[in-house]
């Protein structure tokens, strides 16, 4: 199996094995691709010092703390100490890493003989190797000793295509995967303005939706406001609907009434990432205003 190791900031990571978060933002300042194994549920370790491109400001939307740092003003102001001084929004790199866990220091792991002093960003490492092996099987060692103490009956950690089956995603990280999906675009009109657009639940976190992909639209933020209110919903076959309540209590909604009974001007490629049918199903019968 291989899993990558990567070089971090210790501020960044000391600030977050305070916040024990569900989630966390490995960000870099520039928007290349971190390693290009690197997939959906590859195993991710940290080594202090001695793939997504997004813009920073959709970076601190959707992860806010859980990019190691207090506010929007000091993402910018570590971004511009590695980058330099930027106009606009920057672009950077966002490596979201689900259910993080943080080790005390007195468990901290010595760095493989192998890691050579002039690493930047980080490495891959494989079990089929020595150090791989070794370093795997001490994370693993931490990680149930850490449920013993707990008293937490876990299982060992399994990951790639299984980790995605049962991993729970965070609020951040569904944010990030349902622009992507819709190709950072609205789903009912196509719009293209990143700072306008937002990921919403089609049945709600309140009420039991899950954070996924299947469970997410890219809308407009007027029309995620109508769609959560009821005013506004997506038919099974991908149709959208919008209620006459809107003319009724507001005597307007002309912008709205266009958009009734065409098909979604954009949908995923992938089948598990379009709306799925039984949420689809609820907000028509459970939230929408007929």
């Amino acid at each position: 199996m291989k899993f990558w190791v990567g070089v971090t900031d210790k501020a960044w990571f000391e600030r977050l094995r305070a916040q024990t978060p569900d989630e966390v933002n490995f960000w870099q300042p520039s928007g290349k691709q971190l390693a290009t194994f690197l997939e959906p549920g590859v195993p991710f370790l940290f080594k202090l010092h001695a793939p997504r491109a997004l813009p920073a400001r959709l970076a601190w939307d959707a992860f806010g703390e859980k990019n190691g740092v207090a506010d929007y003003v000091e993402l910018r102001r570590r971004i511009e100490q590695y980058r330099g001084a930027t106009k606009g929004d920057p672009e950077i790199g966002c490596n979201v890493l689900n259910g993080p866990v943080f080790f005390a220091e007195k468990d901290w792991i010595p760095v493989p003989e192998s890691w050579a002093p002039n690493i930047v960003r980080g490495r891959t490492f494989d079990t089929d190797e020595t150090d791989g092996l070794r370093l795997w099987n001490s994370v693993s060692e931490r990680l149930l000793a850490r449920a013993a103490a707990t008293g937490t009956a876990e299982q060992p950690p399994r990951f790639g295509a299984e980790y995605l089956t049962r991993a729970r995603l965070g609020q951040g990280a569904f944010r990030v995967l349902v622009t992507e999906a819709y190709d950072r675009r609205c789903a009912i009109t196509g719009e293209r303005t990143l700072p306008v657009l937002e990921a919403a639940h089609i049945k709600p976190y309140s009420a039991t939706g899950p954070h996924l992909v299947a469970n997410g639209l890219l809308l407009r933020s007027d029309f995620h406001i109508l769609f959560d209110d009821g005013y506004v919903t997506v038919t099974e076959d991908l149709r959208i609907q919008v209620s006459g309540k809107i003319k009724e209590k507001f005597e307007n909604g002309r912008e709205y009434y266009q958009y009734r009974g065409k098909q979604l001007s954009i949908v995923p490629r992938g089948s598990d990432e379009r709306p799925a049918r039984e949420f689809l199903r609820w907000h028509n019968t459970e939230r929408y205003l007929a």
